[in-house]
């Protein structure tokens, strides 16, 4: 039987800024995380005094901030952090191993990357007055060479982030499949996979699979696209719940992943789905879901919260210190252009992209209580970080009394038969 326990979940913190003052807005905010015992937030940039190497992709924007600011994450009372994102390496594994070295530095708990794939996906362990809770963390949106590697007696591992992959594939009707097919052939699209495939390099497509341009393509009298988690990434999380059931009261796991159904960035690819409630299948407490840097839906699952994305909590990748030459380039920038101009062309002057939309700026804290392994009790306490604001304003988060944020929470939840009810400024969820 696990212990009476209570956590705090929030989503992504960018943060790039030290916090300029412990005012007002900054107590009610921290007062709720600091109420709880286990107390989450994903933290989306790499810390280092330049000991890292840019990478040659980002996840986005080079994520980087002075460790410093690791001071203002635990002023605001966070203890249990996610490192593995879309910005884990986007200053290499130096960026990385000097990320971990001041994490623990500043005595912070953290999961979901290492110096290789053993480190990366094992289950940390965090000792709360009321009990032991084991906390896994992984991410799906990431670049193939950023996985983490195993470890073999000859050769060291690969420094990265735990993978949660997912296979997508696109399902055709007979003839539509047989158009494709033709289609490669008059194109040559796949004549470079054909040759690997004959000298051994690349594996044979399985049955009634064709790859189009690096695309999985199905037969199906139903046609569209469906994503599925991968399985090996999947059983190696399933494993290490089962370590952990035996070893902590709880288990939290944490999944960043930007994936979307369809065109619409509020609802989760249904490989988050399945994979969430095997989790939970397999003997974890929550899912902490985030990346898409908006609210997704909750979903209350045998008892216990799955919450598909929590959105932004710090959000600031508009004031990175400085960018490498690739993002300059990309924007046909040169060597006397600096941050603000190539911020200015991406966003077209704050008018497009994360800044102009105002959901991105809107989320929640959620706090829970847990009483032999089921949720009793769930409180969202929505913010605002300063939609509107000028770019190095905005970003911090402050309760807001906006309660449209908990109307589309609510409605984006019910899809799931969750019931949120909105009581004064906040919205809970009962289990009865």
């Amino acid at each position: 039987m696990q212990n009476d326990m209570s956590f705090v979940a929030t989503g992504d913190s960018f943060i790039t800024r030290r916090l300029p003052s412990k005012d007002k807005s900054f107590q009610e905010v921290s007062s709720i995380i600091k109420g709880a015992e286990f107390r989450f937030t994903n933290l989306e940039v790499t810390v280092h005094k330049d000991e890292g190497v840019p990478y040659a992709f980002s996840g986005g924007t080079w994520a980087k901030a002075e460790p410093k600011v690791l001071e203002d994450i635990k002023d605001y009372g966070f203890n249990a952090l996610n490192i593995a994102n879309n910005h884990t390496l986007d200053y290499s594994s130096q960026g990385l191993e000097a990320t971990q070295r001041y994490l623990e530095e500043y005595d912070l708990f953290y999961a979901g990357a290492g110096k290789n794939l053993a480190e990366a996906s094992r289950p940390k362990y965090l000792d709360c007055p009321s009990g032991r809770v084991a906390f896994i963390a992984a991410t799906s949106s990431f670049y193939a060479s950023w996985i983490a590697g195993e470890q073999r007696p000859e050769v060291k591992g690969r420094p990265g982030i735990n993978p949660l992959r997912y296979e997508t594939v696109h399902y055709l009707s007979e003839e539509r499949f047989q158009q494709l097919k033709n289609i490669s052939q008059v194109t040559g699209i796949n004549d470079a996979r054909v040759v690997s495939q004959r000298e051994g390099f690349t594996l044979p497509d399985p049955d009634n699979v064709f790859i189009f341009g690096g695309h999985k393509f199905s037969k199906s009298e139903r046609e569209g696209l469906e994503t599925y988690p991968n399985k090996t990434d999947l059983n190696r999380m399933i494993n290490s719940i089962g370590e952990a059931k035996r070893q902590a009261d709880y288990i939290i796991i944490s999944i960043h992943a930007h994936p979307f159904a369809g065109l619409d960035k509020e609802i989760p690819a249904k490989f988050l789905e399945s994979f969430s409630r095997a989790c939970i299948d397999a003997g974890a407490h929550a899912v902490l879901g985030h990346g898409p840097h908006i609210l997704r839906g909750i979903e209350i699952y045998k008892g216990r919260p799955i919450f598909y994305s929590l959105g932004n909590f710090i959000f600031q990748s508009e004031t990175v210190p400085y960018l490498p030459w690739d993002f300059y380039e990309k924007y046909g920038l040169g060597f006397t252009d600096n941050v603000a101009d190539a911020l200015d062309i991406r966003t077209e002057n704050d008018t497009r992209g994360l800044g102009a939309d105002p959901k991105v700026w809107e989320s929640v804290i959620a706090r829970w209580d847990m009483k032999d392994g089921i949720m009793k009790r769930l409180e969202l306490y929505p913010i605002e970080m300063g939609y509107g604001d000028p770019r190095y304003k905005r970003g911090w988060p402050r309760l807001s009394n906006n309660t449209d944020i908990l109307y589309r929470l609510r409605e984006l939840s019910a899809n799931y038969g969750t019931e949120i009810h909105i009581e004064g400024l906040n919205g809970i969820i009962n289990i009865s």
